[in-house]
Protein backbone atom coordinates (compact mmCIF):
# COMPACT_ATOMS: atom_id res chain seq x y z
CA UNK A 1 0.00 0.00 0.00
CA UNK A 2 1.35 3.44 -0.91
CA UNK A 3 1.90 6.15 1.70
CA UNK A 4 -1.00 8.14 0.25
CA UNK A 5 -3.45 5.23 0.45
CA UNK A 6 -2.15 4.33 3.90
CA UNK A 7 -2.88 7.87 5.12
CA UNK A 8 -6.38 7.74 3.66
CA UNK A 9 -6.99 4.50 5.57
CA UNK A 10 -6.20 6.21 8.89
CA UNK A 11 -8.67 8.13 11.01
CA UNK A 12 -8.63 11.64 9.58
CA UNK A 13 -8.24 14.41 12.16
CA UNK A 14 -8.68 18.15 11.72
CA UNK A 15 -5.97 20.38 13.17
CA UNK A 16 -7.27 23.57 14.78
CA UNK A 17 -4.62 26.34 14.48
CA UNK A 18 -6.41 28.25 17.27
CA UNK A 19 -5.50 25.41 19.67
CA UNK A 20 -1.84 25.22 18.62
CA UNK A 21 0.62 25.78 21.47
CA UNK A 22 2.00 29.16 20.26
CA UNK A 23 -1.54 30.58 20.19
CA UNK A 24 -2.40 29.12 23.60
CA UNK A 25 0.74 30.52 25.23
CA UNK A 26 -0.01 34.01 23.96
CA UNK A 27 -3.52 33.67 25.35
CA UNK A 28 -2.23 32.59 28.76
CA UNK A 29 0.39 35.39 28.76
CA UNK A 30 -2.38 37.95 28.28
CA UNK A 31 -5.12 36.43 30.42
CA UNK A 32 -3.44 34.61 33.33
CA UNK A 33 0.12 35.83 33.62
CA UNK A 34 -0.03 35.85 37.44
CA UNK A 35 -1.43 32.35 37.87
CA UNK A 36 0.95 29.56 38.89
CA UNK A 37 2.08 27.41 35.97
CA UNK A 38 4.82 25.27 37.50
CA UNK A 39 5.79 24.07 40.96
CA UNK A 40 8.93 22.11 41.84
CA UNK A 41 9.93 21.74 45.46
CA UNK A 42 9.99 25.19 47.08
CA UNK A 43 10.08 26.96 43.71
CA UNK A 44 7.23 28.06 41.49
CA UNK A 45 6.77 30.08 38.30
CA UNK A 46 3.76 32.00 37.10
CA UNK A 47 2.51 31.63 33.56
CA UNK A 48 4.03 35.02 32.72
CA UNK A 49 7.46 33.99 34.03
CA UNK A 50 7.35 30.56 32.45
CA UNK A 51 6.21 31.79 29.02
CA UNK A 52 9.03 34.36 28.89
CA UNK A 53 11.50 31.55 29.58
CA UNK A 54 9.88 29.32 26.96
CA UNK A 55 10.15 32.13 24.41
CA UNK A 56 13.81 32.70 25.28
CA UNK A 57 14.52 28.99 24.87
CA UNK A 58 12.68 28.82 21.54
CA UNK A 59 14.45 31.93 20.19
CA UNK A 60 17.75 30.55 21.46
CA UNK A 61 17.21 27.32 19.54
CA UNK A 62 16.41 29.31 16.40
CA UNK A 63 19.57 31.39 16.89
CA UNK A 64 21.57 28.14 17.01
CA UNK A 65 20.17 27.28 13.58
CA UNK A 66 17.48 24.84 14.71
CA UNK A 67 15.00 24.95 11.85
CA UNK A 68 11.44 23.77 11.35
CA UNK A 69 11.37 19.97 11.60
CA UNK A 70 14.78 19.55 13.24
CA UNK A 71 15.10 17.26 16.24
CA UNK A 72 16.03 18.46 19.73
CA UNK A 73 16.95 15.80 22.30
CA UNK A 74 16.68 16.13 26.10
CA UNK A 75 18.05 13.92 28.88
CA UNK A 76 17.10 14.90 32.40
CA UNK A 77 15.08 14.05 35.48
CA UNK A 78 11.77 15.89 35.64
CA UNK A 79 12.15 19.62 36.29
CA UNK A 80 10.50 22.93 35.53
CA UNK A 81 13.30 23.67 33.05
CA UNK A 82 12.73 20.35 31.29
CA UNK A 83 9.00 21.03 30.96
CA UNK A 84 9.72 24.48 29.52
CA UNK A 85 12.40 23.21 27.12
CA UNK A 86 9.99 20.58 25.78
CA UNK A 87 7.39 23.31 25.13
CA UNK A 88 10.01 25.65 23.66
CA UNK A 89 11.16 23.01 21.20
CA UNK A 90 7.59 22.68 19.93
CA UNK A 91 6.95 26.39 19.43
CA UNK A 92 10.31 26.68 17.66
CA UNK A 93 8.82 24.29 15.09
CA UNK A 94 11.21 21.51 16.05
CA UNK A 95 10.45 17.96 17.19
CA UNK A 96 11.11 17.05 20.84
CA UNK A 97 13.03 13.84 21.51
CA UNK A 98 12.94 13.12 25.26
CA UNK A 99 15.54 10.46 26.07
CA UNK A 100 15.28 7.66 28.61
CA UNK A 101 17.46 7.92 31.67
CA UNK A 102 17.63 4.18 32.43
CA UNK A 103 19.47 2.89 29.38
CA UNK A 104 23.09 2.24 28.52
CA UNK A 105 25.34 4.90 27.03
CA UNK A 106 25.54 2.73 23.89
CA UNK A 107 21.74 2.71 23.51
CA UNK A 108 21.62 6.46 24.06
CA UNK A 109 24.23 6.88 21.34
CA UNK A 110 22.13 4.79 18.92
CA UNK A 111 19.01 6.83 19.66
CA UNK A 112 20.71 10.20 19.22
CA UNK A 113 22.18 9.16 15.89
CA UNK A 114 18.94 7.57 14.74
CA UNK A 115 16.98 10.79 15.28
CA UNK A 116 19.88 12.98 14.06
CA UNK A 117 19.44 15.38 16.98
CA UNK A 118 20.74 18.86 16.20
CA UNK A 119 20.72 20.06 19.81
CA UNK A 120 21.04 18.12 23.05
CA UNK A 121 20.09 19.48 26.49
CA UNK A 122 21.32 17.40 29.44
CA UNK A 123 21.11 17.42 33.25
CA UNK A 124 24.22 17.07 35.40
CA UNK A 125 23.06 13.72 36.85
CA UNK A 126 23.03 12.16 33.38
CA UNK A 127 25.99 13.86 31.71
CA UNK A 128 28.17 10.76 32.14
CA UNK A 129 25.83 8.80 29.86
CA UNK A 130 26.68 11.10 26.94
CA UNK A 131 30.39 10.27 26.67
CA UNK A 132 30.04 7.62 23.94
CA UNK A 133 27.93 9.97 21.80
CA UNK A 134 30.25 12.93 22.38
CA UNK A 135 33.22 11.12 20.84
CA UNK A 136 31.73 12.17 17.50
CA UNK A 137 28.91 14.67 17.92
CA UNK A 138 29.31 16.32 14.52
CA UNK A 139 25.53 16.27 13.95
CA UNK A 140 25.03 18.79 16.79
CA UNK A 141 24.94 22.41 15.62
CA UNK A 142 27.66 24.69 17.07
CA UNK A 143 26.63 25.62 20.61
CA UNK A 144 23.89 22.99 20.61
CA UNK A 145 25.12 21.13 23.71
CA UNK A 146 23.46 22.74 26.73
CA UNK A 147 23.46 21.80 30.41
CA UNK A 148 20.22 22.21 32.32
CA UNK A 149 22.10 22.70 35.58
CA UNK A 150 25.84 22.59 34.78
CA UNK A 151 28.45 23.64 32.25
CA UNK A 152 31.89 22.45 31.15
CA UNK A 153 34.14 22.51 28.09
CA UNK A 154 31.43 20.91 25.93
CA UNK A 155 28.12 21.99 27.48
CA UNK A 156 27.11 25.61 27.85
CA UNK A 157 25.04 26.77 30.81
CA UNK A 158 21.28 27.12 30.26
CA UNK A 159 20.90 30.18 32.51
CA UNK A 160 23.61 32.31 30.93
CA UNK A 161 22.51 31.21 27.44
CA UNK A 162 18.94 32.36 28.11
CA UNK A 163 19.96 35.84 29.25
CA UNK A 164 21.11 36.66 25.71
CA UNK A 165 17.85 35.54 24.05
CA UNK A 166 14.74 37.54 23.21
CA UNK A 167 11.55 36.90 25.19
CA UNK A 168 9.24 37.86 22.32
CA UNK A 169 6.95 35.24 20.84
CA UNK A 170 8.50 33.27 17.94
CA UNK A 171 6.66 33.63 14.65
CA UNK A 172 6.71 29.94 13.67
CA UNK A 173 3.45 28.54 12.24
CA UNK A 174 2.68 24.94 13.13
CA UNK A 175 0.82 22.47 10.92
CA UNK A 176 -1.03 19.35 11.94
CA UNK A 177 1.40 17.00 10.21
CA UNK A 178 4.49 18.58 11.79
CA UNK A 179 6.37 16.18 14.06
CA UNK A 180 5.61 16.76 17.75
CA UNK A 181 7.86 14.16 19.36
CA UNK A 182 9.82 10.98 18.85
CA UNK A 183 9.54 8.57 21.79
CA UNK A 184 11.91 5.63 21.91
CA UNK A 185 10.04 2.65 23.28
CA UNK A 186 13.04 0.46 24.00
CA UNK A 187 16.79 0.70 24.08
CA UNK A 188 17.59 -2.69 25.55
CA UNK A 189 18.76 -4.61 22.49
CA UNK A 190 19.52 -3.89 18.86
CA UNK A 191 18.65 -0.67 17.09
CA UNK A 192 16.01 1.26 19.04
CA UNK A 193 12.68 2.24 17.49
CA UNK A 194 11.44 5.82 17.73
CA UNK A 195 7.67 6.38 17.67
CA UNK A 196 6.64 9.58 15.89
CA UNK A 197 3.60 11.63 16.91
CA UNK A 198 2.31 14.62 14.98
CA UNK A 199 0.82 17.85 16.30
CA UNK A 200 -2.67 16.88 15.14
CA UNK A 201 -2.45 13.58 17.04
CA UNK A 202 -1.30 15.32 20.20
CA UNK A 203 -4.01 17.95 19.80
CA UNK A 204 -6.57 15.14 19.79
CA UNK A 205 -5.00 13.76 23.00
CA UNK A 206 -5.24 17.16 24.72
CA UNK A 207 -8.85 17.67 23.64
CA UNK A 208 -9.84 14.23 24.91
CA UNK A 209 -8.27 14.67 28.34
CA UNK A 210 -9.59 18.20 28.73
CA UNK A 211 -13.07 16.79 28.22
CA UNK A 212 -12.36 14.57 31.24
CA UNK A 213 -11.82 17.52 33.57
CA UNK A 214 -8.27 18.70 32.89
CA UNK A 215 -9.11 22.40 32.66
CA UNK A 216 -7.40 25.66 33.62
CA UNK A 217 -8.29 24.79 37.23
CA UNK A 218 -6.46 21.46 37.11
CA UNK A 219 -3.46 20.94 39.37
CA UNK A 220 -1.67 17.95 37.88
CA UNK A 221 1.11 16.05 39.61
CA UNK A 222 3.87 14.87 37.24
CA UNK A 223 5.30 11.83 39.01
CA UNK A 224 6.50 9.72 36.05
CA UNK A 225 9.38 10.59 33.66
CA UNK A 226 8.76 13.18 30.96
CA UNK A 227 10.31 10.93 28.31
CA UNK A 228 7.35 8.56 28.66
CA UNK A 229 4.10 8.67 26.74
CA UNK A 230 2.49 7.83 30.09
CA UNK A 231 3.55 11.24 31.42
CA UNK A 232 2.70 13.18 28.27
CA UNK A 233 -0.87 11.85 28.54
CA UNK A 234 -1.56 14.28 31.43
CA UNK A 235 1.35 16.77 31.19
CA UNK A 236 0.41 17.94 27.70
CA UNK A 237 -3.36 18.45 28.26
CA UNK A 238 -2.65 20.36 31.48
CA UNK A 239 -0.21 22.62 29.62
CA UNK A 240 -2.74 23.21 26.84
CA UNK A 241 -5.52 23.91 29.33
CA UNK A 242 -3.48 26.47 31.24
CA UNK A 243 -3.52 24.47 34.47
CA UNK A 244 -0.78 24.02 37.06
CA UNK A 245 1.92 21.34 36.82
CA UNK A 246 3.48 20.08 40.05
CA UNK A 247 6.80 18.56 39.00
CA UNK A 248 8.25 15.64 40.96
CA UNK A 249 11.90 15.00 39.95
CA UNK A 250 11.86 11.47 41.37
CA UNK A 251 8.93 9.45 42.67
CA UNK A 252 8.60 8.35 46.24
CA UNK A 253 5.35 7.16 47.74
CA UNK A 254 5.09 9.38 50.81
CA UNK A 255 6.39 12.38 48.87
CA UNK A 256 3.52 11.91 46.42
CA UNK A 257 0.95 12.05 49.20
CA UNK A 258 2.67 15.07 50.69
CA UNK A 259 2.49 16.95 47.37
CA UNK A 260 -1.15 16.01 46.80
CA UNK A 261 -2.05 17.36 50.22
CA UNK A 262 0.14 20.48 50.07
CA UNK A 263 -0.91 21.65 46.59
CA UNK A 264 -4.48 20.29 46.51
CA UNK A 265 -3.63 18.20 43.46
CA UNK A 266 -6.67 17.37 41.32
CA UNK A 267 -5.20 14.97 38.75
CA UNK A 268 -2.33 12.48 38.84
CA UNK A 269 -0.99 9.80 36.54
CA UNK A 270 0.63 6.89 38.37
CA UNK A 271 1.74 3.46 37.20
CA UNK A 272 0.73 0.26 39.04
CA UNK A 273 3.97 -0.13 41.00
CA UNK A 274 3.53 3.41 42.32
CA UNK A 275 -0.05 2.74 43.41
CA UNK A 276 1.13 -0.41 45.15
CA UNK A 277 3.81 1.47 47.11
CA UNK A 278 1.37 4.19 48.11
CA UNK A 279 -1.33 1.80 49.29
CA UNK A 280 1.21 -0.10 51.41
CA UNK A 281 2.33 2.97 53.36
CA UNK A 282 1.45 2.69 57.02
CA UNK A 283 0.98 6.48 57.18
CA UNK A 284 -1.21 6.60 54.08
CA UNK A 285 -4.44 7.46 55.91
CA UNK A 286 -2.84 10.43 57.68
CA UNK A 287 -2.67 12.45 54.44
CA UNK A 288 -5.56 14.47 53.08
CA UNK A 289 -5.97 13.55 49.41
CA UNK A 290 -9.58 14.69 49.14
CA UNK A 291 -8.69 17.23 46.42
CA UNK A 292 -8.12 14.41 43.92
CA UNK A 293 -10.73 14.32 41.19
CA UNK A 294 -9.17 11.74 38.86
CA UNK A 295 -6.26 9.38 39.34
CA UNK A 296 -5.04 7.83 36.10
CA UNK A 297 -3.11 4.64 35.50
CA UNK A 298 -1.44 3.11 32.45
CA UNK A 299 1.76 1.44 31.17
CA UNK A 300 1.01 -1.92 32.87
CA UNK A 301 -2.21 -3.58 34.03
CA UNK A 302 -3.44 -2.94 37.56
CA UNK A 303 -4.19 -6.28 39.15
CA UNK A 304 -7.82 -6.58 40.33
CA UNK A 305 -7.02 -6.63 44.06
CA UNK A 306 -4.98 -3.44 43.78
CA UNK A 307 -7.71 -1.81 41.68
CA UNK A 308 -10.24 -2.56 44.40
CA UNK A 309 -7.94 -1.11 47.06
CA UNK A 310 -7.34 2.08 45.06
CA UNK A 311 -11.04 2.49 44.24
CA UNK A 312 -12.14 1.97 47.84
CA UNK A 313 -9.47 3.88 49.73
CA UNK A 314 -7.81 6.48 47.45
CA UNK A 315 -10.02 9.55 46.75
CA UNK A 316 -11.07 10.45 43.22
CA UNK A 317 -12.22 8.38 40.28
CA UNK A 318 -9.81 5.73 39.01
CA UNK A 319 -9.33 5.84 35.23
CA UNK A 320 -7.06 3.20 33.70
CA UNK A 321 -5.98 3.54 30.09
CA UNK A 322 -4.84 0.57 28.07
CA UNK A 323 -3.10 1.39 24.81
CA UNK A 324 0.10 1.66 22.84
CA UNK A 325 2.58 4.50 22.57
CA UNK A 326 2.11 3.89 18.84
CA UNK A 327 -1.62 4.59 19.30
CA UNK A 328 -4.58 2.95 17.60
CA UNK A 329 -5.40 0.54 20.39
CA UNK A 330 -7.18 2.12 23.36
CA UNK A 331 -9.61 1.31 26.17
CA UNK A 332 -10.71 3.23 29.24
CA UNK A 333 -11.51 1.58 32.55
CA UNK A 334 -13.60 3.70 34.95
CA UNK A 335 -13.28 2.26 38.42
CA UNK A 336 -16.74 2.98 39.82
CA UNK A 337 -18.44 1.56 36.73
CA UNK A 338 -16.21 -1.52 36.59
CA UNK A 339 -16.80 -2.30 40.24
CA UNK A 340 -20.54 -1.93 39.75
CA UNK A 341 -20.42 -4.40 36.85
CA UNK A 342 -17.93 -6.78 38.54
CA UNK A 343 -15.33 -6.29 35.81
CA UNK A 344 -12.23 -5.39 37.81
CA UNK A 345 -10.26 -7.94 35.76
CA UNK A 346 -10.87 -5.96 32.56
CA UNK A 347 -9.08 -2.90 31.14
CA UNK A 348 -12.42 -1.46 30.07
CA UNK A 349 -14.38 -0.90 26.87
CA UNK A 350 -13.04 0.80 23.76
CA UNK A 351 -12.38 4.53 23.95
CA UNK A 352 -15.10 6.65 22.30
CA UNK A 353 -14.46 6.98 18.58
CA UNK A 354 -12.14 3.97 18.52
CA UNK A 355 -12.45 0.42 17.19
CA UNK A 356 -11.00 -2.80 18.56
CA UNK A 357 -10.88 -6.18 16.89
CA UNK A 358 -9.38 -9.54 17.82
CA UNK A 359 -7.53 -11.47 15.10
CA UNK A 360 -5.89 -14.89 14.82
CA UNK A 361 -2.34 -15.59 13.67
CA UNK A 362 -3.45 -15.53 10.02
CA UNK A 363 -5.07 -12.11 10.43
CA UNK A 364 -8.67 -13.36 10.46
CA UNK A 365 -11.19 -11.62 12.71
CA UNK A 366 -12.37 -13.62 15.72
CA UNK A 367 -15.75 -13.62 17.42
CA UNK A 368 -16.71 -12.27 20.83
CA UNK A 369 -15.09 -14.28 23.61
CA UNK A 370 -12.35 -15.74 21.39
CA UNK A 371 -8.74 -15.02 22.32
CA UNK A 372 -6.30 -13.57 19.83
CA UNK A 373 -4.16 -10.53 19.06
CA UNK A 374 -5.71 -7.14 19.81
CA UNK A 375 -5.72 -4.61 16.95
CA UNK A 376 -7.10 -1.10 17.15
CA UNK A 377 -8.00 2.01 15.21
CA UNK A 378 -8.41 5.50 16.68
CA UNK A 379 -7.64 9.16 16.26
CA UNK A 380 -4.39 8.93 18.22
CA UNK A 381 -2.50 6.76 15.73
CA UNK A 382 1.15 7.75 15.51
CA UNK A 383 3.03 8.18 12.26
CA UNK A 384 4.79 4.88 12.85
CA UNK A 385 8.49 4.39 13.53
CA UNK A 386 11.20 6.89 12.60
CA UNK A 387 13.46 5.48 9.87
CA UNK A 388 11.88 2.01 10.31
CA UNK A 389 9.56 1.35 7.37
CA UNK A 390 9.69 -2.42 7.78
CA UNK A 391 8.74 -2.14 11.46
CA UNK A 392 6.01 0.37 10.60
CA UNK A 393 4.66 -2.05 8.00
CA UNK A 394 4.61 -4.88 10.54
CA UNK A 395 2.55 -2.66 12.84
CA UNK A 396 -0.30 -2.32 10.32
CA UNK A 397 -3.35 -4.50 9.76
CA UNK A 398 -6.22 -3.70 7.39
CA UNK A 399 -9.77 -4.93 7.72
CA UNK A 400 -11.97 -6.05 4.82
CA UNK A 401 -12.96 -2.42 4.16
CA UNK A 402 -9.35 -1.30 3.86
CA UNK A 403 -9.36 0.55 7.19
CA UNK A 404 -6.04 0.73 8.97
CA UNK A 405 -5.60 -0.82 12.42
CA UNK A 406 -2.44 -1.08 14.52
CA UNK A 407 -1.38 -4.42 15.98
CA UNK A 408 -0.79 -4.38 19.72
CA UNK A 409 1.32 -7.48 20.17
CA UNK A 410 -1.01 -8.22 23.10
CA UNK A 411 -3.38 -11.16 23.38
CA UNK A 412 -6.88 -10.87 24.81
CA UNK A 413 -10.61 -11.13 24.18
CA UNK A 414 -13.72 -8.94 24.18
CA UNK A 415 -16.68 -10.01 26.31
CA UNK A 416 -20.33 -9.69 25.33
CA UNK A 417 -20.42 -6.10 26.66
CA UNK A 418 -17.38 -5.04 24.64
CA UNK A 419 -15.01 -4.96 27.63
CA UNK A 420 -11.44 -6.03 26.91
CA UNK A 421 -9.64 -8.67 28.99
CA UNK A 422 -5.88 -9.07 28.52
CA UNK A 423 -4.18 -12.44 28.46
CA UNK A 424 -0.56 -11.77 27.60
CA UNK A 425 2.00 -10.31 25.25
CA UNK A 426 2.34 -12.51 22.15
CA UNK A 427 6.08 -12.68 22.67
CA UNK A 428 5.57 -13.75 26.31
CA UNK A 429 3.08 -16.50 25.53
CA UNK A 430 4.28 -19.97 26.53
CA UNK A 431 3.69 -22.79 24.06
CA UNK A 432 3.75 -25.99 26.07
CA UNK A 433 3.04 -29.27 24.33
CA UNK A 434 1.28 -27.40 21.55
CA UNK A 435 -0.99 -25.47 23.95
CA UNK A 436 -0.95 -21.68 24.28
CA UNK A 437 -0.36 -20.86 27.95
CA UNK A 438 -0.89 -17.27 29.05
CA UNK A 439 1.49 -16.14 31.76
CA UNK A 440 -0.96 -13.53 33.02
CA UNK A 441 -3.49 -16.22 33.98
CA UNK A 442 -0.89 -18.02 36.09
CA UNK A 443 0.33 -14.77 37.65
CA UNK A 444 -3.18 -13.80 38.72
CA UNK A 445 -3.64 -17.20 40.34
CA UNK A 446 -0.38 -16.86 42.27
CA UNK A 447 -1.39 -13.40 43.47
CA UNK A 448 -4.38 -14.95 45.21
CA UNK A 449 -2.01 -16.54 47.73
CA UNK A 450 -1.51 -14.37 50.85
CA UNK A 451 2.28 -14.92 50.79
CA UNK A 452 2.70 -13.56 47.24
CA UNK A 453 3.40 -9.86 46.73
CA UNK A 454 4.40 -9.99 43.05
CA UNK A 455 4.70 -12.75 40.46
CA UNK A 456 6.02 -13.06 36.94
CA UNK A 457 5.82 -16.16 34.75
CA UNK A 458 8.10 -16.81 31.77
CA UNK A 459 8.83 -19.69 29.43
CA UNK A 460 11.48 -22.18 30.38
CA UNK A 461 12.94 -24.54 27.77
CA UNK A 462 11.72 -28.14 28.10
CA UNK A 463 12.91 -31.18 26.14
CA UNK A 464 9.52 -32.86 26.33
CA UNK A 465 7.12 -29.95 26.05
CA UNK A 466 9.11 -27.32 24.13
CA UNK A 467 8.39 -24.74 26.83
CA UNK A 468 7.05 -24.91 30.35
CA UNK A 469 6.07 -22.20 32.88
CA UNK A 470 8.61 -20.84 35.35
CA UNK A 471 7.24 -18.63 38.14
CA UNK A 472 9.39 -15.94 39.78
CA UNK A 473 7.80 -14.72 43.01
CA UNK A 474 8.39 -11.83 45.39
CA UNK A 475 7.04 -12.80 48.81
CA UNK A 476 5.14 -10.57 51.18
CA UNK A 477 7.27 -9.27 54.09
CA UNK A 478 7.40 -11.92 56.79
CA UNK A 479 6.18 -14.77 54.57
CA UNK A 480 8.09 -17.98 55.18
CA UNK A 481 6.44 -20.65 53.00
CA UNK A 482 8.73 -22.69 50.75
CA UNK A 483 8.72 -22.75 46.94
CA UNK A 484 7.57 -26.37 46.57
CA UNK A 485 4.51 -25.80 48.78
CA UNK A 486 3.52 -22.65 46.92
CA UNK A 487 3.99 -24.36 43.56
CA UNK A 488 1.81 -27.28 44.62
CA UNK A 489 -0.87 -24.87 45.89
CA UNK A 490 -0.92 -23.03 42.56
CA UNK A 491 -0.85 -26.18 40.41
CA UNK A 492 -3.87 -27.55 42.26
CA UNK A 493 -5.80 -24.47 41.08
CA UNK A 494 -4.45 -24.32 37.52
CA UNK A 495 -5.41 -26.28 34.44
CA UNK A 496 -3.20 -29.17 33.36
CA UNK A 497 -1.61 -27.20 30.52
CA UNK A 498 -0.85 -24.27 32.86
CA UNK A 499 0.94 -26.05 35.67
CA UNK A 500 4.16 -24.47 36.89
CA UNK A 501 7.29 -26.51 36.30
CA UNK A 502 9.51 -24.54 38.68
CA UNK A 503 9.02 -21.70 41.14
CA UNK A 504 11.78 -19.49 42.53
CA UNK A 505 11.80 -16.61 44.98
CA UNK A 506 13.50 -13.28 44.37
CA UNK A 507 13.84 -10.04 46.32
CA UNK A 508 12.43 -7.92 43.48
CA UNK A 509 11.40 -8.15 39.84
CA UNK A 510 13.35 -6.11 37.26
CA UNK A 511 11.21 -3.21 36.04
CA UNK A 512 11.46 -0.30 33.66
CA UNK A 513 11.30 3.23 35.04
CA UNK A 514 7.52 3.23 34.48
CA UNK A 515 6.93 -0.07 36.22
CA UNK A 516 6.82 -2.66 33.44
CA UNK A 517 8.27 -6.04 34.41
CA UNK A 518 11.23 -6.75 32.14
CA UNK A 519 10.51 -10.36 31.23
CA UNK A 520 13.36 -10.50 28.75
CA UNK A 521 15.75 -10.02 31.68
CA UNK A 522 13.99 -12.75 33.64
CA UNK A 523 14.24 -15.18 30.72
CA UNK A 524 17.96 -14.44 30.44
CA UNK A 525 18.58 -14.68 34.18
CA UNK A 526 16.85 -18.03 34.61
CA UNK A 527 17.70 -19.65 31.28
CA UNK A 528 20.15 -21.97 33.05
CA UNK A 529 17.28 -23.66 34.89
CA UNK A 530 16.15 -25.24 31.62
CA UNK A 531 18.50 -28.19 32.02
CA UNK A 532 16.90 -29.00 35.37
CA UNK A 533 13.38 -29.44 33.95
CA UNK A 534 12.29 -33.03 34.43
CA UNK A 535 10.87 -35.10 31.61
CA UNK A 536 7.96 -35.68 33.97
CA UNK A 537 7.07 -32.00 33.78
CA UNK A 538 3.91 -31.12 35.72
CA UNK A 539 2.61 -29.14 32.74
CA UNK A 540 0.80 -32.22 31.39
Amino acid sequence: MTKQSENSAKVQLDFDPALALPVLLEKFRCEQADRVALIEGAQSRTWGQSIRRIYRMANGLAALGIAHGDHVAMLSPNSMDYSEMFAATLIAGACAVPMQGMITDQSLNLMLRDCNAKAFIVARDMEEMTHVFLRDAAQIVPGGLIGFDFFNDQFRDLGSWLIAQSDTAPSVQLAGDDEFNIIYSSGTTGTPKGIVHSHVTRQALATGLMSMGITSKAITLVATPLYSNTTITTWWPTLCAGGTLVIMPKFDAEGTLRLIQKHSVTHVMLVPVQYDRIMRLQRYASYDCSSLQVKFSTSAPLRPALKADVIDHFPGELVEFYGLTEGGVGTMFIGSLAKQQSKLGSVGPTLPGSLLKIIDEEGNELATGQTGEIVGRSGNMSEGYHNREAASSDLRWYDSNGLLFYKSGDVGYLDEDGWLFLSDRRKDMIISGGFNVYANDIELELLEHPDVHEAAVVALASRDWGETPLAIVVREPGASGDAMTLRAWANNRLGKSQRISQLVFTEELPKSSIGKVLKRELRETYAGLADQVSDASPTK
